[in-house]
């Protein structure tokens, strides 16, 4: 699955943007007997505020280029991953500090497997119009959640050229409340250059994107104490076996692609570009090795320690 990068994408996002929250707010007033019933049924979760914030540098607040700050005891990462189906985890989910969410991962509707609040979500810049298509739940209802939104230079540069980044700031515009985070080009950089000390591997050369959950797991040890990542499974479980029960590669699209077949496709292609779904899983089995994370759904544990698996820890400290 090629990743398209935002050449002509910029224009249509500004319109969507434009025309639904327009639509939102024209019709506020006629649905707020509904929320108010709903909410009546079901009340919004309280958002837990983060502890002793930190400042993490190489995230800038879109609307005036500060750094997040932000800082977690314990965290719930949530992945998109089929395997959350059924799994009755959402109250574990909830009970950390902070959950973390990627891309447009909706909670409504399936809260008992993972959880209802969310305080951090990661955005792919080619998510975008994804988010605004669920903006009622994504970005009206996760009330304050922040949003960190990756992507390449070309898409986030600040200089009225970056059409995502030129997007996200009209969106701060029509929502001045939202906490609209990008992730710097130095930092992007940082994550290249991780990606390669980890794997060997240079992510341009080898035709690889980084995926959003190397982002998400990347900003969790910044972010967290302790990070508890629910649906991902480990990196040998796709070509260990193929008795395994085949579950859509995400919870919320059941009738779509199945996990370990998109896995497998990713890894072993080396034409056009592609994310290296397994290789991250490898570098974050050799991550939990020595720092404070821990899977669930299914719950596992790395083996034993191989030469270099701290290579990373100087990166991740909190704030570098």
């Amino acid at each position: 699955m090629k990743i398209r990068v935002c050449q002509g994408v910029g224009g249509i996002i500004i319109v969507a943007i434009v025309t639904s929250f327009m639509l939102v707010y024209h019709s506020s007033g006629d649905r707020s007997s509904s929320v108010m019933s709903r909410h009546t049924v079901e009340p919004a979760p309280t958002q837990k505020l983060p502890q002793r914030a930190s400042t993490l540098e190489g995230y800038l607040r879109v609307v005036d280029h500060k750094p997040l700050k932000m800082h977690c005891s314990s965290c719930s990462l949530v992945t998109s991953s089929g395997r959350l189906i059924g799994s009755r985890r959402g109250g574990q989910i909830d009970r950390s500090d902070c959950v973390i969410r990627m891309n447009d991962a909706p909670t409504v509707g399936h809260q008992r497997d993972v959880g209802r609040r969310t305080s951090l979500r990661v955005v792919a810049h080619s998510s975008l119009q994804r988010v605004l298509r669920s903006r009622r739940e994504l970005l009206n209802a996760s009330q304050g959640a922040a949003y960190i939104f990756w992507g390449p230079s070309s898409c986030m540069r600040r200089d009225g050229k970056g059409q995502v980044y030129n997007s996200l700031r009209l969106m701060n515009q029509l929502l001045p409340r939202l906490e609209l985070y990008i992730i710097s080009r130095n930092k992007m950089l940082k994550f290249d250059e991780l990606f390669k000390k980890e794997t060997g591997m240079d992510r341009k050369s080898s035709n690889s994107w980084l995926s959003t959950g190397w982002f998400t797991m990347a900003i969790a040890l910044e972010l967290c104490d302790r990070v508890d990542v629910f649906g991902m499974v480990p990196p040998e479980f796709c070509s260990r076996s193929s008795s395994h029960p085949s579950v859509p590669y995400h919870y919320y699209e059941p009738g779509g692609p199945d996990e370990c077949s998109m896995y497998l496709s990713h890894e072993r292609s080396r034409r056009g570009s592609h994310h290296r779904f397994i290789t991250e899983k490898v570098v974050f089995a050799n991550w939990a090795r020595s720092l404070n994370i821990h899977f669930h759904q299914p719950d596992w544990e790395p083996t034993a320690a191989t030469a270099g698996s701290n290579r990373s820890r100087v990166f991740l400290q909190r704030g570098s």
